[in-house]
Parts: C-alpha cells; structure tokens; sequence
C-alpha cells in the first residue's frame, strides 16, 4: 500500500542518515587521534630543546670561567683595571650595614648569616638610591644556568662579580630579622629600564618553601605586579610547589615563585638580542613587555626599610 511505502522510504533516509553520522563520527575520531599524536610530538620536542639548551647554557658557563680565570692570572693585583669586583673582608650582617660603616664602594662583601658565624660573598650596590643595597639576584649575560635544583637555591650559585643567586636560606633568615624593600631592576634589549620597588618583603622559612611576602607597589615597571601579591611559595625543577599540574619550573626553566605558571620568572632561559622574542620559557616581566619577550638583564636587591 501506498503507507507502507511511505514508511519503507522513511526508513531508508534514516539509515542513511545514521549511517552518513557515523561516518562523520569516525572521521572525527581518526582526526582527534591524529591532533592527539601532534601535540604529543611537540611536547617531546619542546622537552628535547629544553634539554639542548640546559646543554649548551653549560658549556658557555665553562668557557665563561675559562676565561674569567686566564683574564684573573694576568692582571697584576694592583691593576686598577682590576676584572673582579672590589671585596670587603670585614663581614657584615648586609650591605646597607657596611654602607653605614663607611664603605661605599660597590663591590664584593662578606655578610655574615643571621644567628650564624657562617659568611656569604654578596654584591653590595652602594650607589643606586642611596646605596647599601644587598643584590640578591642578577642576569646580565646568560653566563650562568639557572636551571638549578632546589638545594642549589637555597644556598646560592654563581659569581657575586657576575651572574649569581644569592641564596634563599640566606635571604629568608634575613628579611625575618628586621623589614626590608625589594628593588627590581629591569633592561630590555632596545636600551630601555624600569623598576619595581615593594615596601615590605620577606622570604618564609624553607619549611614553608620560602613563600614570598610583598606589600606595597610602586614603580615603572607596570602598575599590577608580575610576582603575585601577598606571595607564592618557591618551585625548583625538583621541586614543585606552584598551583599547577604542568609544574612551571621544569615548563620553564628555572626556580620561582611560580604562580601557576604566571606573569614572571626572572630566573628563566636566557635568549641573546634576535632570539629573545614569543618566548615562554625566557626572562620574563609580564607588567612591563609581555609574555613572551625575554629581557637583557634584570637585577633584585633588599635594603632595610629603615635605612
């Protein structure tokens, strides 16, 4: 009957309805796996590059200090064009102590640890501001690997004169004993600088992963601060304690206080002029240059808020 016609026709569309959807569905399917196995192409080559860089920071490390050695052997001691920064062998609690003592040469200085008889080699700013500045933190050349462990930032690498960290275990007994303002210093590669400066900074305790305390924004570096505010704790590569599950450190390289991956790293991957730009993994300060633009060099001092 002509009903039944009517609904064999129907059915017909359907199953070719159906059938045409699954098709699409496979389609998709194959199409979902093959994105699935790009993404996880780029994510062995994006750990691979990471790799080779490390590699290759290290190898310009050595001949770095190669020749920061020869350079020391032949110049005579009292050369006024000296290579290595001027040091104080009088030991300080820090360098605003030593500034008020008399010395205001920048240069070199030995602080003694808070509560210790242990000595620190730190760089002493005295002339920024004021002076009597203790650097904490300085990228001026890529000559040194910040892809360090955790131990190695609690208690410092590099070279006082040059690229250095000079030690969260140190900062942290500090910056508890009295309160101290944070400067950060900042150049990009067009002849550009600009500062951040906080009124109240203090590291927590290594039990509390030297969580950063801040308060207080001022400066030219961008009116929101790209550390967040009050603070996050400390992540190493082996070490990871940010609000991520991609951990930040190994992503991008170096010890932060990474705020699920966030707006900074000062301790990032350091890019020569040409290279330094659309990277996320380089020497970045969000509130000043964006994302993905690697800076030239960048420095972080303290000084108590009293002096």
């Amino acid at each position: 009957s002509f009903l039944e016609k009517r609904v064999l026709e129907m059915e017909d569309k359907h199953t070719l309805q159906l059938k045409s959807i699954k098709d699409e569905k496979d389609q998709l399917q194959v199409l979902v796996a093959r994105q699935n196995s790009i993404i996880e192409e780029l994510e062995k080559q994006l750990v691979t590059a990471t790799v080779n860089n490390s590699v290759l920071q290290k190898q310009q490390h050595d001949l770095m200090e190669t020749v920061h050695n020869l350079l020391t052997m032949i110049s005579t001691p009292n050369s006024k064009n000296n290579f290595i920064a001027k040091e104080e062998q009088i030991s300080f609690k820090d360098c605003a102590e030593a500034f008020k003592s008399g010395l205001t040469t920048s240069g070199i200085y030995t602080l003694t640890v808070p509560n210790t008889v242990q000595e620190k080699k730190a760089y002493c700013d005295m002339e920024t501001g004021g002076g009597g500045w203790t650097v904490i933190q300085r990228r001026e050349d890529g000559s040194v690997d910040f892809h360090r462990t955790w131990k190695e930032y609690k208690m410092g690498f590099g070279d006082p004169a040059g690229e250095y960290w000079l030690g969260n275990e140190f900062v942290s007994q500090l910056t508890n004993q009295k309160r101290y303002v944070l400067k950060i210093y900042l150049k990009d590669w067009e002849g550009n600088e600009a500062y951040s400066l906080y009124d109240h900074f203090s590291l927590a305790n290594e039990e509390l992963k030297y969580r950063i305390y801040l308060k207080g924004l001022t400066g030219t570096a961008g009116k929101i601060s790209s550390i967040s505010q009050p603070g996050n704790d400390f992540s190493t590569k082996d070490a990871d304690n940010d609000k991520c599950i991609c951990k930040c450190s190994q992503m991008l390289t170096g010890g932060w206080w990474f705020d699920a991956c966030g707006p900074s790293n000062l301790n990032g991957m350091y890019y020569p002029l040409r290279q330094n730009n659309n990277k996320f993994n380089g020497i970045k300060w969000y509130y000043w240059k964006g994302s993905g633009y690697s800076l030239k060099a960048t420095s972080m001092m303290i000084r108590p808020a009293d002096f």
